[in-house]
């Protein structure tokens, strides 16, 4: 990556901002326990760490492409993971996972694709009902989250071998990637451990707990909002779509709403990614909540019928 003298003074002011307002929300969030305000009012502000938590993900993820710290891997590395100890999260996890995304994204429809439902014979009223039920708690009741953290426990847990049958994503996790991810893991617990024993159970719960639990339904709304009934094939980094963001989404976000551009260039800074549009693919035609509420339309379903034996 050419050097770019924006990029160091720009990422330390962003990791400066990040830093700083997850201590704001977290000490406004306490203080407005022990001031013992209304319960909507820390309601509200348990979900805005929840959206920030989101922001440090969104941070995390430049340093899974290597490009937050692009002059030295071990720094890089070092900050992304540190990002990511809240989320209970190991870059080297993340890094595997994303990466299997950005080369697998909608390859066919069984593949990457998380809004469809391959079904063999007949989908009949009740399994529509059941996979609908599916996508709707996966998008609106944190449950990709929940799909994302089953993926990790995997990574950090099954055996190589079973690994590599169950999912194409395992290939190239070896053993030490396992057993440094486990150490990483391990570590990311002690620190929650630690604020739970050393400030109380319920400081741990308003700064950490409750704010991970409104995080899962953060990103599992956000997720999947840039692929989203898009095509399928093998042209993979053509399944995606740009949103249009506003002055919040993009300082939030860090201009994640320039997907295609991202898919098009993984490698290009979340500052350079509107300045980086190429064809009109790649400019946003609809806003992010317009975006969000499309998934309400639900999951696609692909039938493929039986032959007569009874086998696909």
């Amino acid at each position: 990556m050419p050097a770019d003298p924006r990029h160091r003074p720009l990422t330390l002011r962003l990791l400066a901002e990040t830093a700083a307002v997850f201590a704001i929300l977290a000490a406004a969030t306490l203080l407005a326990d022990r001031a013992q305000a209304m319960l909507p009012v820390v309601i509200l502000l348990i979900m805005a760490q929840g959206c920030w938590l989101h922001r440090i993900y969104v941070v995390a993820h430049e340093a899974s492409h290597a490009k937050l710290w692009p002059d030295d891997r071990r720094v890089n590395d070092l900050i992304g993971q540190v990002l990511l100890v809240p989320l209970l999260l190991p870059l080297s996890i993340h890094r595997k996972i994303h990466a299997f995304h950005h080369g697998h994204n909608r390859r066919d429809i069984s593949t990457s694709a998380l809004d469809t439902f391959v079904v063999h014979g007949r989908c009949g009223p009740l399994r529509r009902a059941y996979y609908f039920g599916i996508w709707y708690l996966g998008v609106f009741a944190g449950g990709w989250f929940l799909h994302s953290l089953i993926s990790v426990v995997m990574f950090l847990a099954l055996p190589l071998g079973v690994a590599r049958r169950i999912s194409p994503a395992f290939k190239g996790w070896r053993r030490r990637d396992q057993l440094g991810s486990l150490a990483v893991f391990g570590l990311a617990v002690a620190v929650h451990l630690a604020i739970g024993w050393g400030f109380g159970a319920r400081t741990w719960a308003l700064v950490l707990g409750w704010p991970l639990l409104a995080f899962a339904w953060c990103y599992s709304l956000l997720v999947y909002i840039y692929h989203y009934a898009t095509d399928y094939g093998p042209a993979v980094r053509e399944h995606v779509r740009s949103l249009q963001p506003n002055r919040l989404a993009t300082w939030w976000l860090l201009g994640f709403s320039d997907h295609a551009t991202h898919h098009r260039d993984p490698k290009l800074p979340w500052y350079t990614l509107a300045e980086q549009r190429g064809d009109p693919s790649e400019q946003p035609k609809q806003s992010i909540f317009v975006a969000i509420l499309q998934q309400l339309r639900g999951p696609t379903i692909i039938e493929i019928e039986l032959e007569s034996d009874g086998q696909p």
